[in-house]
């Protein structure tokens, strides 16, 4: 599995378990959004703490999970960037759309 799915009280918790979110990832986890949205979920933490590289398309599915959980009124939260993703979003300048933190402990603490 690309991801891992933790579904805890407050919100839900997908953890990326591949180096990489691009291409091959990023549409199966579009999907996951759009399902775990469409179950009433509003808050959504993506972890990215194994992740070492991002694409268009795994920006694509960020932007996805953010948009989902604001139209429903929740909060979306990306956490634990290593340098070369995080460089992608500050340059993207999603640092100042998207919520960041360091690990999905303040993320939980972000939601609560």
């Amino acid at each position: 599995m690309d991801f891992n799915i933790d579904k805890k009280q407050q919100c839900t918790v997908i953890s990326i378990e591949n180096e990489k979110l691009d291409t091959h990832i990023a549409p199966s986890l579009k999907s996951e959004l759009v399902l775990i949205s469409g179950k009433g979920e509003k808050n959504i933490i993506l972890d990215l703490k194994k992740c070492q590289y991002c694409d268009s398309s795994g920006l694509s599915a960020i932007l996805v999970a953010n948009r989902l959980c604001k139209n429903a009124g929740g909060t979306f939260v990306l956490c634990g960037l290593n340098e070369a993703v995080e460089r992608l979003i500050t340059i993207s300048q999603l640092d100042t759309v998207l919520s960041i933190t360091a690990d999905t402990e303040e993320a939980e603490k972000l939601i609560s």
